[in-house]
């Protein structure tokens, strides 16, 4: 029964009056227990047919057979009900229905007889029942409850007083309550029956169309009964409670159907509210306990609504909880109310869906004892059905208890004597129960039983009488174990008797010591084993334990101490303090007792050994405390054994082997070390005769000593001089090896807020920037006498923010401030701010990052020659004041002029300053020595160096050439052709020098007195920074004596400043003085006071004013080093030598991906960077790719590519820049799937290949991008975020010692797999002309140069010296590196920055010679003197080239004089030379490119006929300006390329002298015939190396160029963008990849008008590669001008220059 249905009822009621009244059809049949309905709108339909319970027909009279009454609706429903309250149950009635229906009829009915309803009839049967009942153990108590819930507020209907609405709560165990509401207690049917009808009065009733009286709330009338049953056999009282709710429900309403408006809708809202929740929960539960359900789990939907009404929330215990529940539903038989009929119908058989599990209510101890109690009869019953009934009364069961005993709750236990007297009956019990089967198991269960029910019975004070007894008999089994309890009881552990003999226990743990406690009781304490015959007072365990192992004997004697002797047993190894005892011996208080061989006590005789005290009250106690070591120690020596000795000498054999096993194993790793070194010098030995044969033989032949002519030794003695004093490699050395101090003091500057910046600096000895003495090393002074060239070092640049001052210090200096800073550093967290504020104020003294500064600062330096002092005429200079980094920073107007001793000064105004007359003396031995020094600076050594070699401090970076440049031989720099004596004057002058002075210069007398007059007039332009302006000036090897001015104030504004200072110098003549107004000028030096800050912030590093600032390009990826093979054995690189050749590598990567057709297409590429060599692959996630890369260069013999070894690709990142220190663990190598020379595709196809076919070689390989197992390839890229690669292709080639490796970076971004990505074309693309397709710029592109360099010497010194590698400190970590910002130390750049600073120096003095000369010849010309030109008057233009192309002296001429009235001959001269150039460089350079037509070159042939017939022709028209006689290359350092080369084209350069070729170029030039038996010759292996080439981000012009195509009198209009080095050409402005590159560094660029005249095509030139010429076409002359310009702009001045001239000349004319 626990587990029933909801019962349900279902009764319809006659026609009301408005019923009757409408003539109402009944739409309700019944039969037994089925009801049925009739749709009145459609009666030939089947009726709708519900099953219940219980159906009453009470529609018609009583008198009616099939009539239910309330009598028989109490009978079916009512009594069932009543009965489970009495079982204990919760019970339920609650009546259903709409308005009128008849439920509070059933419910409550009517006061009149056989009238009332369910409520009335249920009461009075439970009184009734009471009353009958005879039982005296059984009372009985009721108590009610009324409430009505109207608008889901909670009345109480019984007690007046609560008029406000009562609180719903819920308690965790009672479930929901209804707080304060009232129960009171009744005793007869009268009393409920008034509490009910006042109840009924307070009801909320209201009239409607469907009911007059209709019930508006919901009534809930509780009784709660409870049963209380007095168990006389046990004592015990059980009591059961009860809950009979019974609810009379509002009826359900719709309200066009009641009318209802105003309160009455509201009211009906709520109803219906409530009825509609009700229904919830009702069709919840349904589906819960519905067939499919059932056995299912409970899910999170399965949520029942009880709290969204009040009324379910009470009733939560009726509906499917614990309650027996019973439903009426009330039905009206008319047709009018068919919808309302047929919802309570279909509530209704929901609401029979639903299971109740209820419960009785009462103790579930009362409840267990009673179920054993039944269990207990059931088996006597068992038991006498079997015959057995007499072993359960006289209890003959062994151990078994007495039913009486059992239920009156006594002890189950027997006792001896009735066991013993009914002995005599187990054997015949035993027989009769193996003849009775199951009867065993049935006495078992009874015993059982019992003996559960007497544990429930047991009083709380026996269970205290038992508790005690047990702690009893524990404390004496513990006793027994040597633990003792304390006398308050609390307490257990062990306590020593204040008078009982005991023992002790004695552990080798400490802490376990004296934990056991043993007494020695009076008389004998048996001491052994737990399975000896006998019981022992003390049982101990162990191998060596006798069963009775020995026996304490206690005897007392009279009122003396007790005495114990301890009596061992036989064969019982028992020792007293050591001893082995074998007869009874007396123990005194203290002695150690060890039992066995793990057994130690102590023996404590507390009588004894306060007797002991008091008869030596003084005595000492015990130097070592008696523990378990004492006593095991006392054991071992008394029995003959010296532990430590024994210890010992186990310690020195355990040293022993081990200072054996160590020398046998250093000598197996010696002789295991030795084994390597033998193969790793034999495997040595073989890769040097694998890979470097020929080199032995050439050490094992000697060479022969070739003979060198006078030119070749000059050539090899000036190459020997310029690579002794290179400085390159030292210089880098001590860049990266001191990057690392200098990071530490700028991070300590950062930090202490010094506003001190440090930065390397490299300073060289020169004329404008002569090095202090406290910056040259000790060793400068001696090497400086034997030094031809001037000394770089490298200086630390000190940028004081805070005073606006620059510093240098030496790199010692910057390493002993750096200590001092670090001390500082540390200081610091303890020094106070003040104190640290007043630090920073001073300037000087302790504080390292500070230096005296001094008041005025050089502004510059200036030089005046005094060549004119030799004629003598008066110039008025004006000369440009340099500072030391070549920046002009103003000008400077002096005047010299010889003149008598006594002359005076001219008026030049007020501001003269007319200074005395000072006299110089000028020895000539201590002038030779100054020149010693000096002459590597200024003008030509004795030895024949030029200045142009002089400007080359540090090599200028012209590649591997030893020898000189093509523009040093054709200038005659270095020629053998000029004189090596010839000094600076190359005018009959220098011939009047080596004879008697007095015959030319007659002024100028040895030993006479002269006098010359300085004038430092105005200076000019000079900043309004520095304030107060002076000047000073002194002979070059004269620095002691200066001769100053007055300080100036200076505005930056107005007139110039006038010094107007004149300075009168006498000095005696000597050869040193003329030698020193030829050639020397005079040093002056401008001063002034610095105002403002000019530093950028800190952190910034300060760029050369040369070097363009980057912060506003694009963003140029870096370039990785190579990802490390995985396959390919590691091999010593060998050491390049010289380089072969160089070449340059346009290198496209695709990656392919998998699409649906099976075909593999390249990715899609974001050009959006707008920088060359640079796009974003955009990849879908989860696709196989393959990568593929094709190289295209040049065809040349000497590059030939195999196999491809292996590619790998790693370092997967989402940052451009990458650790490569690091391990990569991710790195994979893909498999390649194919390789090969392939034809080039028709987009990558030129017209430069339709004659010269360039070299395309491709290879394919299989990516996985899951195997990196890289969580940025796996997943889809985040929004601005992109992914980096690094891949690397190692590559074999022909007649090269290992592989080639190439090296890209790829960025790459990652979409979803079904991503639709954009095209690669921009939308300007889209909207232009539509000429390219997606499929072409697929790609990414790589420039890369790769160079093929011999096998360097082994031996030789130079090798050695490149091998020395300097450990590059500019990476290493310093503390605070993080707060530099970006800031790095200089490296190679700056070198490279330096070389072009001096260059500009260089040129500043050459100009200042030029104009010196240029001055004196205007001077000598108006005052019809004989100057220096008088001897060479030679073309304006000749002289402007050799003052331009050469680095002579300004007063150079070009050679001997020549008649002046045969100027023709010179003209021819220079024709001659024009047309051998001209027919060289197009015969040899474009015939052989192809690039020159059929015709062009029939007119060209006409052309050189028609020149060499007429040799007077103009030299202007004909001359043809090459790189090689105009400029030098853009390459050698002077505008930081990063690659320095010097041009080898496929000729030798053009010279306007023809020059013998050595024999190096007369190979390159030999026959075809010659070549191919050149090429049989065995080839030296050669050492590739290939470098990428970064991309500038300056676009020097970009525009469209014609380029002409071969075979053809077609032009081909490409795009061309210039960023230099390297020229790119589109095939629009659209195309993003690069189809073709011309290095410019290595190209040579040609223009000449008669060439435009020739080949009558305006607005072209040429450039020529080594292994094409090509011939462009601008679009006009001022497009042409500008692509000039871009490609060689020192080529393109020159030519304008000359144009200008040649404009000038005509207009004259």
């Amino acid at each position: 029964m626990a587990g029933a249905s909801v019962k349900v009822a279902v009764r319809v009621r006659p026609f009301n009056s408005r019923e009757m009244s409408r003539d109402s059809k009944c739409i309700i049949q019944m039969s037994g227990s089925t009801t049925a309905i009739v749709n009145p709108k459609q009666p030939k339909e089947t009726p709708k047919s519900f099953s219940f319970d219980y159906s009453y027909w009470s529609h018609t009279s009583p008198e009616d057979i099939n009539y239910a009454s309330q009598k028989q609706v109490y009978r079916d429903i009512g009594e069932e009900m009543l009965q489970h309250a009495f079982e204990g149950y919760n019970v339920c009635i609650f009546a259903y229905g709409q308005t009128g229906a008849g439920k509070s009829y059933t419910m409550m009915g009517k006061q009149e007889k056989d009238q009332q309803g369910i409520i009335p009839q249920l009461c009075e049967d439970l009184f009734s029942r009471i009353n009958d009942t005879t039982n005296d153990n059984m009372s009985y108590s009721v108590e009610v409850s009324y409430m009505e819930i109207y608008c889901e507020r909670v009345r109480d209907l019984l007690n007046p007083k609560n008029k406000g609405n009562l609180r719903v709560r819920e308690h965790p165990l009672l479930g929901p309550y209804v707080e304060d509401l009232s129960k009171l207690a009744v005793t007869s049917y009268n009393d409920i029956q008034d509490l009910m009808d006042s109840g009924n009065k307070a009801r909320t009733v209201a009239a409607t169309n469907m009911n007059e009286t209709s019930s508006r709330s919901h009534a809930v009338f509780n009784i709660i009964f409870t049963q209380k049953r007095h168990d006389a056999e046990t004592d015990i009282t059980t009591e059961k409670v009860s809950k009979i709710s019974l609810v009379d429900l509002a009826g359900s309403e719709r309200a066009d159907s009641t009318g209802a408006k105003g309160t009455r809708l509201k009211e009906g809202a709520n109803i219906n509210k409530s009825l509609t929740t009700l229904g919830k929960v009702i069709s919840a539960l349904a589906e819960m306990d519905s067939g499919p359900n059932k056995n299912k789990k409970k899910k999170k939907t399965d949520f029942i609504p009880y709290r969204d009404s009040v009324l379910t929330w009470l009733l939560r215990e009726n509906l499917g909880g614990n309650s027996r529940t019973a439903m009426v539903a009330a039905l009206s038989p008319a047709d009018i109310n068919y919808d309302e009929t047929l919802s309570t119908l279909r509530y209704a058989d929901r609401a029979k869906q639903i299971r109740c599990n209820a419960v009785i209510n009462e103790d579930p101890n009362n409840k267990l004892i009673r179920e054993l109690k039944d269990e207990v009869t059931r088996l006597r019953d068992l038991l006498y059905a079997q015959g057995l009934g007499d072993i359960t009364d006289t209890n003959t069961v062994p151990g078994g208890p007495k039913l009486t005993n059992a239920l009156v709750g006594m002890s189950p236990s027997s006792s001896l004597s009735a066991l013993s007297s009914r002995a005599a009956s187990v054997s015949s019990l035993h027989e009769r129960l193996l003849f009775a089967p199951g009867s065993e198991e049935a006495i078992e269960r009874l015993k059982e039983t019992e003996k559960i029910i007497a544990e429930l019975n047991e009083t709380w004070e026996e269970k205290l009488r038992r508790t005690e007894a047990i702690r009893m008999e524990r404390e004496a089994l513990l006793a027994e174990m040597g633990v003792a309890m304390r006398e308050d009881g609390g307490t257990l552990g062990v306590f020593s008797p204040k008078k009982t003999p005991h023992l002790v226990n004695l552990n080798e743990d400490p802490l376990m010591s004296e934990c056991l406690l043993y007494y020695i009781k009076d008389g004998l304490t048996r001491v052994g084993r737990e399975d000896a015959e006998r019981r022992q007072d003390i049982v101990l365990s162990g191998h060596f334990i006798k069963e009775e192992h020995c026996v304490f004997r206690s005897d007392s004697r009279g009122c003396s101490e007790a005495v114990v002797t301890l009596e061992p047993c036989e064969g019982a190894d028992t020792y007293v303090n050591g001893k082995k005892v074998t007869e009874p011996s007396i123990l005194r208080s203290g002695n150690r007792i060890i039992m066995g061989k793990s057994h130690v006590f102590r023996f404590n005789h507390p009588e004894q050994a306060r007797q002991e005290r008091e008869r030596t009250p003084c005595a000492e106690t015990p130097a070592e405390p008696v523990d378990w070591a004492f006593a095991q120690r006392e054991l071992l020596e008394k029995q003959g054994i010296d532990m430590k000795q024994e210890m010992e000498q186990r310690l020195q054999e355990l040293e022993d082997q081990y200072r054996r096993e160590r020398e046998e194993a250093t000598y197996l790793l010696e002789q295991q070390r030795l084994d390597y070194e033998s193969k790793l010098e034999a495997l040595q030995k073989q890769m040097d005769s694998r890979y470097f044969p020929e080199m032995n033989e050439e050490d094992e032949e000697p060479e022969d000593e070739v003979p060198w002519t006078e030119r070749e030794c000059e050539l090899a003695l000036w190459a020997f001089r310029k690579w002794k004093w290179y400085q390159f490699t030292s210089l880098r050395d001590q860049l990266w090896g001191n990057a690392i101090f200098l990071k530490e003091a700028n991070a300590i500057s950062v930090e202490l807020k010094k506003k001190v910046q440090f930065q390397f600096v490299l300073l060289t000895d020169t004329l404008y920037s002569p090095l202090p003495p406290d910056l040259l090393p000790p060793e400068a002074a001696k090497d400086r006498e034997m030094r031809p060239f001037p000394r770089t070092i490298v200086a630390v640049e000190v940028q004081d923010q805070k005073n606006g001052a620059t510093h240098y210090w030496t790199l010692e200096k910057l390493r002993q401030r750096l200590d001092l800073m670090r001390e500082m550093y540390d200081r610091a967290a303890e020094v106070p701010s003040s104190v640290i504020e007043d630090c920073d104020n001073v300037v000087t003294g302790g504080d390292p990052f500070y230096d005296r500064f001094p008041w005025f600062r050089l502004v510059g330096r200036a030089f005046v020659y005094l060549s004119n002092l030799l004629y003598p005429v008066p110039l008025v200079h004006r000369v440009a004041i340099v500072s030391e980094k070549g920046e002009v920073k103003g000008f400077l107007r002096v005047a010299v002029q010889a003149i008598s001793a006594d002359e005076e000064a001219p008026d030049y105004g007020s501001g003269v300053r007319q200074s005395g007359t000072a006299k110089i003396s000028f020895d000539d031995q201590h002038f030779e020595k100054f020149q010693s020094e000096s002459c590597p600076v200024v003008g030509l050594s004795r030895s024949g160096t030029s200045q142009e070699e002089l400007r080359i401090v540090e090599g200028q970076g012209q590649g591997a050439d030893a020898g000189p440049s093509a523009d040093e031989v054709n200038n005659n720099t270095c020629s053998a052709a000029s004189p090596p004596e010839g000094l600076l004057l190359d005018s009959p002058e220098k011939a009047a020098l080596d004879g008697p002075l007095d015959t030319t210069l007659t002024h100028l007398h040895l030993g006479s007195a002269f006098t010359f007059r300085v004038t430092v007039l105005q200076a000019s332009s000079i900043s309004a920074e520095y304030a107060d302006i002076f000047c000073q000036f002194n002979f070059i090897h004269r620095h002691d004596e200066a001769f100053s001015t007055e300080p100036l104030k200076n505005t930056g504004r107005g007139p110039p400043l006038g010094f107007y200072h004149v300075q009168n110098i006498a000095v005696e003549v000597t050869r040193s003085f003329i030698e020193y107004i030829k050639s020397q000028p005079i040093v002056f030096e401008v001063f002034g006071h610095y105002q403002q800050h000019p530093f950028p912030p800190l952190c910034k590093d300060v760029l050369s004013p040369l070097r363009p600032s980057r912060r506003h390009f694009p963003r140029v990826m870096p370039l990785s080093k190579p990802v490390p093979a995985t396959k390919l054995s590691t091999l010593t690189r060998p050491s390049p030598g010289p380089c072969h050749c160089k070449y340059d590598l346009l290198v496209y990567f695709e990656i392919c991906e998998l699409e649906a057709n099976g075909d593999y297409i390249p990715a899609v590429v974001d050009h959006r960077g707008g920088m060359p060599c640079m796009g974003t692959f955009l990849l879908h996630q989860g696709i196989q790719r393959r990568i593929t890369v094709t190289l295209l260069h040049e065809t040349g013999s000497h590059i030939r590519w195999k196999e491809v070894r292996e590619l790998v690709v790693g370092r997967i990142r989402n940052t451009p820049e990458t650790d490569e220190s690091l391990i990569d663990p991710n790195i994979l190598s893909l498999n390649i799937l194919s390789s090969g020379y392939v034809h080039p595709a028709q987009d990558d196809r030129q017209f430069l290949d339709s004659d010269m076919p360039r070299t395309f070689y491709q290879f394919e390989a299989a990516w996985d991008s899951s195997m990196h197992n890289s969580l940025l390839l796996n997943r889809v890229t985040p929004y601005r975020e992109k992914i980096y690669m690094t891949l690397s292709v190692y590559i074999e080639m022909e007649n090269c010692t290992q592989p080639a490796v190439i090296t890209k970076d790829f960025c790459m971004v990652f979409y979803s797999r079904d991503a639709k990505l954009p095209a690669s074309r921009s939308i300007r693309n889209l909207f232009g002309s539509g000429s390219l397709r997606a499929s072409e710029s697929n790609r990414v592109t790589g420039v890369y140069e790769l160079s093929l360099c011999h096998v360097a010497d082994v031996g030789s010194p130079g090798m050695q010296r490149r091998r020395r590698r300097v450990l590059d400190t500019s990476v290493a970590y310093v503390r605070g590196e993080e707060n530099l910002a970006g800031w790095r130390p200089r490296s190679d750049s700056l070198i490279l920055d330096h070389q072009w600073e001096l260059e500009k120096l260089s040129l500043l003095q050459e100009v200042e010679k030029t104009r010196h000369y240029l001055l004196l010849r205007e001077k000598l010309e108006t005052t019809q003197r004989p100057g220096p030109e008088a001897s060479s008057p030679t073309s304006s233009e000749d002289a402007e080239s050799h003052s331009s192309s050469s680095a002579s002296s300004p007063l150079s001429a070009e050679g001997r004089a020549s008649p002046l009235e045969v100027p023709n001959e010179r003209q021819r001269e220079l024709a001659v030379k024009c047309l051998r150039l001209l027919t060289h460089t197009f015969n040899r350079e474009y015939t052989h490119s192809h690039v020159c037509i059929s015709a062009s070159e029939s007119k060209l042939s006409e052309m050189s006929v028609t020149l060499l017939q007429d040799p007077s022709m103009s030299p202007l028209g004909a001359a043809t300006l090459t790189p090689s006689s105009t400029c030098p290359s853009l390459v050698e350092g002077r505008y930081g390329a990063a690659d320095l080369r010097t041009p080898q084209p496929s000729s030798p350069p053009a010279s306007p002298e023809p020059e013998p070729m050595s024999e190096a170029e007369s190979k390159k030039t030999t026959s075809p015939a010659q070549a191919t038996e050149a090429d049989k010759e065995p080839q030296r292996l050669l050492v590739p190396d290939i470098q990428e080439i970064r991309v500038s981000p300056i676009v020097s012009k970009k525009g469209y160029l014609h380029f002409l195509e071969p075979h053809t009198a077609g032009w081909a209009k490409r795009f061309v963008v210039v960023r230099r080095p390297y020229a790119y050409m589109y095939n629009n402005d659209k195309d993003a990849v690069e189809r073709f590159v011309l290095n410019l560094s290595t190209a040579q660029v040609e223009y000449s008008e008669d060439q435009q005249a020739m080949l009558k095509t305006p607005n072209t030139f040429a450039v020529c590669t080594e292994h094409r010429g090509i011939l462009l076409q601008a679009s006009s002359d001022k497009d042409m001008h500008d692509w000039l310009y871009a490609f060689n702009p020192l080529l393109a001045g020159t030519i304008r220059s000359k144009l200008s001239r040649r404009r000038s000349a005509q207009m004259r004319v």
